[in-house]
């Protein structure tokens, strides 16, 4: 072989050259074809040493050889990437942490049936189960891939292909397609504690959800309906001749005051940034807005919305109807906090120039510095009279875990006494406000919905807007 300027290692050199050629097409040897190679080269070796004769050489060209015609052969038998097509049927919309069903074709437009291995090419925090699938495809027809599709962040995503792993005939190489298959995702909030609510609502037991019963103060005058008696229903309201003529306890429901309008200030910057439950500050906020939003609509209010950080991010105008609700959702599901200081000024002011009739204004945020409490407080205290306004505050638990971390360690002990020194500032940040004629809630982000639900029902009960 040395006459023939072969040696083992020239052999391993060509197939590896081959390899590379073909990486570079996508194309790769399976288990099956790399096993024979090094054999055949070790089996070359101590033939080279020995010295080689015509015999020993036809022992080693003829596997080669054949080897590589079949090999060559095989190779041809790869599907290419025209004969393939990808489509995906799957909802546009999604809710967060939610399984939802989508339904991969693959489409062989070949002579031959194939196997394939398809994976979707997911993004950050879109996950797909199972993650690989193997499907037979007949010729000329069309294989079904059905999976689970779950994402664990809200916001507007796009599935963009489809990752196949195709075999030859033979199974010695395999090839690796990227099919095209663009499907865009919009994952909202998951509004299942809305159908929740209203099933409540219904059986009246939304005390369950921690939303209270909220005794009007005075009457609404404007007869609504008639409706079966419930527990803690005023016993004046009993109209005694319905249920005379019905032969159950029939009251009489009056119209509450209507056509009054919620606007929400969410803060999306640095200080909402913080998470608890897997879910930032944001998160909380906006799945209660989404609440309140439905709580407000089913009372005839008009609810509206200003997400805001160093910049305007989104105004979704103050309108009434079930077609608000879906404005809402769909202007607040790809809202995030952002490492940015927030512009309560810019917020206020588009605030001013774009609502001018009464309503009842509600900004979430946190505040950690005199500089934006002072900012708020100012800000809050110019829209009493012409709005009523109430001053949400998230609290964090890391902050209250350490302050309720009694410790004879030093560290410990400091630490445990800024964060108290921090809260004694909080809450003189709350006094200040509500002297200022704002109202004011201090809540844990996951107390939030149920909170803000009864504060608003009672501002209703009373008639403040």
């Amino acid at each position: 072989m040395e006459n023939l300027g072969i040696t083992p290692w020239t052999l391993v050199g060509g197939f590896a050259l081959v390899f590379i050629i073909l990486a570079a097409l996508r194309v790769y040897p399976t288990l099956w074809l790399c096993l024979p190679i090094p054999l055949i080269a070790l089996f070359a070796i101590p033939i080279q040493m020995q010295g080689a004769t015509r015999l020993t050489i036809a022992l080693i060209l003829v596997p080669i050889v054949t080897l590589s015609l079949v090999a060559a052969a095989d190779l041809i038998t790869l599907p290419a990437k025209t004969r393939l097509r990808a489509s995906r049927r799957m909802a546009k919309v999604a809710s967060i942490a939610a399984m939802h069903d989508t339904t991969l074709t693959i489409e062989n437009l070949g002579a031959r049936s194939i196997s394939v291995d398809v994976a979707e090419d997911a993004p950050e925090h879109v996950t797909v189960e199972p993650e690989h699938q193997r499907v037979r495809i007949p010729a000329a027809k069309s294989g079904i891939v059905h999976q689970k599709l779950v994402a664990t962040r809200r916001g507007q995503y796009e599935l963009k292909s489809v990752f196949l792993t195709c075999r030859s005939l033979l199974r010695l190489w395999k090839r690796k397609l990227v099919l095209p298959c663009k499907s865009p995702l919009h994952v909202y909030p998951d509004i299942k504690q809305i159908g929740e609510y209203a099933l409540l609502a219904r059986t009246n037991r939304l005390s369950q959800i921690g939303v209270r019963r909220t005794r009007r103060i005075g009457q609404d005058n404007d007869f609504e309906r008639l409706r079966e008696y419930q527990q803690d229903d005023n016993y004046r309201h009993i109209d005694w001749r319905a249920t005379a003529r019905r032969q159950k306890v029939t009251v009489r429901q009056f119209q509450t005051d209507q056509s009054q309008r919620v606007i929400f200030l969410l803060d999306c910057g640095r200080m909402m940034a913080n998470t608890h439950s897997q879910l930032s500050m944001l998160d909380h906020a906006l799945n209660a807005t989404l609440m309140l939003s439905y709580v407000a609509l089913d009372q005839g209010d008009s609810v509206g919305m200003l997400a805001f950080s160093d910049r305007i991010h989104t105004f979704v105008p103050p309108a009434s109807g079930r077609r608000q609700m879906n404005r809402m959702l769909h202007a607040g599901f790809n809202q995030f906090p952002g490492l940015v200081q927030s512009r309560f000024d810019q917020a206020f002011l588009y605030l001013s120039q774009h609502c001018r009739r009464r309503s009842l204004v509600i900004l979430v945020s946190n505040v950690v510095d005199q500089v934006n409490a002072d900012q708020i407080q100012n800000y809050l205290q110019n829209l009493v009279g012409a709005h009523l306004p109430l001053l949400v505050l998230l609290r964090d638990h890391r902050i209250f875990d350490a302050a309720d971390n009694p410790s004879p360690d030093p560290s410990v002990m400091y630490r445990s006494a800024a964060a108290s020194q921090l809260l004694l500032w909080r809450n003189q940040v709350l006094r200040n406000a509500e002297a200022r004629g704002a109202h004011t809630l201090d809540l844990f982000p996951e107390k939030l919905t149920a909170s803000l639900v009864n504060q608003y029902l009672e501002i209703k009960a009373r008639h403040l807007l």
